[in-house]
C-alpha cells in the first residue's frame, strides 16, 4: 500500500499556508522530504524570500540541495508555520514523534510556531496511543530515568544501531524507547516523564497541531 501520491498532493495543498518572507520549520521524515522539495519549487516560482529551519541533518541536507536558505532556531523569535510528520496521532490530536531521533528540535520548533501542520498517512491514526514513546535522555541519567520510567509502568529499551552501537541524537543524548501499552491520558504521562531529572524531551508533544493532513491511497487525503 503506497501513500506517495497522496503525500505529494497534500504537500502541494499545504503550501497554501506559505507566504513571502515567512520563516518555515522543516520537519523530518518521508513526508517532510516531499514537502521540502515542493516548497523549493514554490520559492523559485514565486520568487519568495523564505527562511527554513531544519529539525535534523537529514532534512537540512535535502533543503540545502534544493537551494532553500536555512537559519537556526536560536536566530529567530518565531516561526510562521512548521510542517512535520508524526509517528502516531491519537483521537485527542496529540502526536508521538521521535522515531528518527529529532524530537527535541522538533518540539522546539512546535513551540516557536504560530501554526503547526502535521502530515501523516492514515495508518498513523489511532484512538489511543499504542506506539513506544521515545524519551531523549542525558547519558549520565540513563539508569535513573530507566528506573523512573519503570515505576510509571513502562518497559524501557535503549535505542541502538546495527551491531548494538548506541544511538546518539544530534544533541549528544541517548533515546529510551518506552512501552506503556495503551496510553489513554498522554498529557498526564508526558508531564510525569518530563519531571524526571535527566529527561531532555518526551516524544508525546503537548502542543497539538493546528491542521492535520491524513494521506489515503489513490492520491486522496483528508484535512482535519
Amino acid at each position: 500500500m503506497s501513500f506517495d501520491d497522496a503525500i505529494l498532493a497534500l504537500s502541494n495543498n499545504a503550501l497554501k499556508f506559505v507566504k513571502d518572507d515567512y520563516i518555515i520549520g522543516l520537519g523530518s521524515g518521508r513526508a517532510a522530504t516531499v514537502l521540502v522539495k515542493s516548497l523549493a519549487k514554490l520559492i523559485k516560482l514565486k520568487n519568495y524570500n523564505i527562511k527554513g529551519i531544519p529539525t535534523s541533518l537529514q532534512i537540512k541536507l535535502v533543503a540545502e540541495k534544493e537551494g532553500i536558505l536555512l537559519v537556526e532556531a536560536d536566530q529567530v523569535d518565531h516561526i510562521d508555520v512548521v510542517f512535520d510528520g508524526a509517528d502516531q496521532i491519537d483521537s485527542q490530536k496529540f502526536v508521538i514523534k521521535g522515531g528518527g531521533g529529532a524530537l527535541l528540535r522538533e518540539n522546539i520548533l512546535f513551540s516557536l510556531a504560530k501554526k503547526v501542520v502535521v502530515i501523516a498517512d492514515k495508518t498513523k491514526f489511532v484512538k489511543n496511543f499504542t506506539k513506544t514513546v521515545p524519551v531523549e535522555v542525558h547519558p549520565l541519567a540513563r539508569i535513573l530515568v530507566t528506573n523512573s520510567i519503570k515505576k510509571l509502568g513502562g518497559k524501557v529499551k535503549l535505542r541502538s544501531l546495527d551491531r548494538d552501537y548506541t544511538f546518539f541524537t544530534e544533541n549528544g543524548n541517548i533515546i529510551l524507547d518506552c512501552d506503556f501499552g495503551t496510553i489513554k491520558n498522554p498529557k498526564v504521562l508526558t508531564q510525569k516523564i518530563k519531571q524526571i531529572a535527566g529527561v531532555v524531551e518526551s516524544g508525546i508533544f503537548l502542543r497539538k497541531p493546528d491542521i492535520i493532513y491524513r494521506a489515503k491511497t489513490n492520491g486522496k487525503f483528508d484535512v482535519l
